[in-house]
């Protein structure tokens, strides 16, 4: 299974580890990371290989043979940081990047199991699957309305989340918690289905949250509506890590990218989670560009065997041209006089 959000650049932030296996180590200390490398970390992790060399001492080698079933990347939105327990780099040189190159890996090399490739962004409307295994992720709620209805269905998250300065009928925070539900509902449909944590594809689970910083913008950073929206993001972050952690026998990476905010050079059409509901004949999915990650290797085995075979027809034709044959010929050698006589 594999679930996958394309993220754009980001302007500082964080970068912290929830929670990680035993064979992927990740080292304690301050060490930035660059934005565009984070979907490095995330395919290092889970043990594919990348264009480049990541010279980044927050993550050490780990154990080869045994690599982690599912990675889960999730990115907040409206804070530069979160006070989440686990390992936190500090981000730099914010650029756009994206999980593509990993998601089109699993899809590719365990395209005859169940992988899933999923893209979720429930603010944007936007989201992206692909695989055997789409009906399992089916069911969760990936529009404005669905989000709404599904706060208020008997078995949602209102019922049991202290609220605090929250309100049910602001709008805002309202889109705030459909947010912390589709983290709830993505464990719950897992644990249904815990076949899908126990076949030998990997998984990459990825979302996009900007309900805080929707919250902070209508009430300020400093009011207690979001210091509130702050803490109760904090414990849901911490309670989907560890039920996905559990799921999958403790063999999972959860990560939390917190930025402030994005900043692309990228024109992208979005649209404001407050915007009224798309109308019918406006289409809700964003597919990914359908880039081959094996285009670079099949590029530089065809360049180098053109140039292994140009080169070796020049000198094959170098020296045919300067050849002597009274030293290459067996038949001119065995006329000689001299060897005749002997």
């Amino acid at each position: 299974t594999a679930f996958c959000v394309c993220f754009l650049g980001v302007c500082g932030g964080e970068f912290s580890i929830l929670r990680s296996p035993q064979s992927v180590v990740f080292r304690d200390g301050s060490w930035p990371i660059p934005g565009e490398r984070i979907p490095d970390v995330a395919a290092l992790t889970m043990g594919f290989s990348v264009e480049e060399d990541l010279p980044w001492p927050g993550l050490a080698v780990g154990d080869l043979f045994h690599r982690p079933r599912a990675t889960v990347l999730v990115t907040v939105k409206g804070v530069d940081k979160l006070p989440v327990k686990g390992f936190s780099y500090p981000i730099e040189n914010a650029v756009p990047f994206s999980l593509d190159n990993v998601a089109n890996a699993i899809h590719t090399l365990f395209s005859e199991e169940t992988p899933v490739v999923l893209q979720l962004a429930p603010s944007e409307e936007r989201v992206y699957m692909v695989g055997k295994a789409n009906a399992v992720f089916e069911d969760l709620s990936v529009t404005l309305r669905q989000l709404r209805n599904r706060l208020f269905q008997d078995n949602s998250i209102l019922s049991s989340l202290p609220l605090n300065s929250l309100s049910r009928n602001n709008e805002v925070d309202l889109l705030f918690l459909s947010e912390l539900q589709v983290l709830h509902d993505i464990a719950s449909l897992l644990s249904r289905h815990k076949h899908l944590a126990k076949d030998h594809s990997p998984d990459l689970y990825s979302l996009e949250l900007s309900g805080l910083e929707e919250v902070g913008k209508r009430y300020g950073e400093d009011s207690q509506q979001f210091k509130d929206a702050s803490q109760i993001l904090v414990d849901s972050l911490q309670k989907f890590a560890d039920e996905m952690f559990n799921l999958y026998g403790g063999n999972a990476v959860v990560e939390v990218v917190a930025v402030k905010e994005f900043n692309s050079p990228l024109s992208r059409k979005t649209r404001s989670i407050l915007q009224a509901s798309q109308s019918k004949n406006e289409n809700p999915y964003n597919l990914a560009y359908p880039y081959n990650y094996d285009y670079s290797v099949i590029f530089n085995i065809v360049l180098w065997m053109m140039i292994g075979l140009a080169l070796a027809v020049i000198v094959i034709s170098y020296n045919l041209w300067n050849m002597d044959p009274g030293y290459d010929s067996i038949i001119y050698r065995m006329t000689n006089q001299k060897i005749r006589m002997d």
